[in-house]
């Protein structure tokens, strides 16, 4: 059986998808009599049918080990779906003629429910076209909307980030309130599962402190009641913190804003809730506003990454190689919740079947009654998610991230256009 390793990187990335990546690339170079030469796809699974692999070989230890602490994704990453097999049955003899040119027998997808898919279609490769590549879907999300799994490495840092600024500019806000700003917008992100504007209750250091109000995907949005729990928020104590999903929906059901529209792999970008809010509440109540998006910068902090979360992300990634060692394929690694306070955890293994496109929203029973807040249920579950600190080496009073080599293997295959 081929023996090689590829590893990619899918979807949008996090502050710790590289920590993810280390623990693969170390593990698999620590198992030698399983595995041979480690490589990494460029761009994602784009870089797989283009042929384009880079050789990890010639970065040094030093690098990924570094990776650990370095945000974005080290080896590029892609929003593209692999087609039907049966519509595009073409792409799947690329990833054959691939894997047989560089003797890949390993495959590990990191990324979101739908990088599962692909890690789950590159999977039946191995029955439907007599290829025997092990193909492993690694975790990662800051959306914590992948099903099976206590969390998505990713999302606990991502929290962090959230509740701190928000907790910051509260105490911004609450200083200005008497003759300036009544209401401070901040919009998160979180696609379709309300789980990142949840964690910005963790802001508050006792019960409205700071007053706040969420708004969640999972709960259609009420302007009228809305405005009205706005203003008595402002009449009782002075100003009020909004956080909003960027998935807010009408009564509808349908989105409140779009930030762009893909018609290419059905994505769709979102965002532009902020200053929707902003505009309506400025003409309803005449209150003075200020809005912000923390958009790519909740996701790429590296500065403020939750320790847990980056053990996390490193074990999922470690783990994703030891399984596949034992001889699983076609799986997931997940963390198993064993212990709220201490909070406790272990690696296990779903099948990708099980996760590939699910989005998991959150529980009706972690939102308040009133749908702008959350419940104590919610609290346990998340706090223990953002604990710790992972600060990263500092040089010249800036984070020091490293940045790999990045050098091809030499193209065996002639060129492959997509269509």
């Amino acid at each position: 059986m081929p023996n090689n390793v590829l590893y990619a990187q899918s979807g949008g990335v996090t502050a710790v998808i590289n920590a993810s990546a280390c623990g693969v690339i170390q593990t698999a170079r620590a198992l030698p009599e399983t595995f041979g030469k480690v490589y990494a796809g460029k761009d994602g699974i784009l870089g797989v049918l283009r042929e384009e692999l880079i050789d990890l070989d010639r970065e040094s230890e030093e690098t990924i080990a570094g990776l650990r602490h370095t945000p974005g994704g080290a080896f590029g990453s892609c929003r593209f779906d692999l087609g039907d097999p049966d519509t595009h049955p073409e792409q799947y003899r690329r990833l054959v003629e691939v894997f047989r040119a560089h003797d890949i027998g390993y495959f590990f997808y990191n990324g979101g429910g739908g990088s599962m898919d692909t890690a789950l279609k590159v999977a039946r490769i191995a029955d439907e076209m007599g290829y025997p590549i092990v193909s492993v879907g690694v975790p990662k999300t800051i959306d914590n909307d992948l099903a099976c799994t206590d969390t998505s490495p990713g999302f606990g840092s991502a929290a962090k980030f959230i509740a701190t600024v928000v907790r910051e500019a509260s105490m911004d806000v609450e200083s200005m309130a008497s003759s300036s700003t009544k209401v401070f917008i901040m919009e998160v992100m979180g696609r379709h599962a309300g789980w990142l504007a949840a964690a910005a209750a963790l802001a508050q250091q006792s019960k409205d402190s700071p007053p706040m109000l969420i708004l969640f995907a999972e709960i259609p949005f009420d302007q009228a009641d809305f405005l009205r729990r706005l203003n008595d928020v402002i009449a009782t104590h002075g100003y009020c913190v909004v956080v909003a999903s960027e998935g807010l929906k009408g009564p509808d059901g349908k989105l409140l804003t779009v930030a762009q529209s893909h018609d290419v792999y059905a994505y769709t970008q979102l965002g532009g809730v902020a200053p929707m809010l902003a505009g309506m509440i400025k003409e309803k109540t005449g209150h003075k506003i200020h809005w912000a998006v923390a958009d790519y910068i909740q996701r790429s902090a590296r500065h403020i990454a939750a320790r847990v979360d980056v053990e996390q992300a490193y074990a999922t990634g470690a783990m994703a190689v030891r399984f596949a060692a034992e001889g699983h394929t076609g799986f997931m690694p997940v963390i198993r919740r064993l212990c709220d306070a201490p909070y406790l955890w272990t690696v296990d293994r779903v099948p990708l079947e099980q996760v590939a496109n699910i989005e998991q929203g959150m529980p009706r029973d972690f939102i308040s009654e009133g749908g702008y807040g959350i419940t104590e249920a919610c609290r346990r579950y998340l706090r223990p998610l953002i604990e710790g600190e992972a600060y990263p080496p500092y040089e010249g009073g800036l984070p020091r991230y490293v940045r790999i080599r990045g050098e091809l293997l030499e193209k065996k295959l002639p060129a492959f256009e997509l269509k």
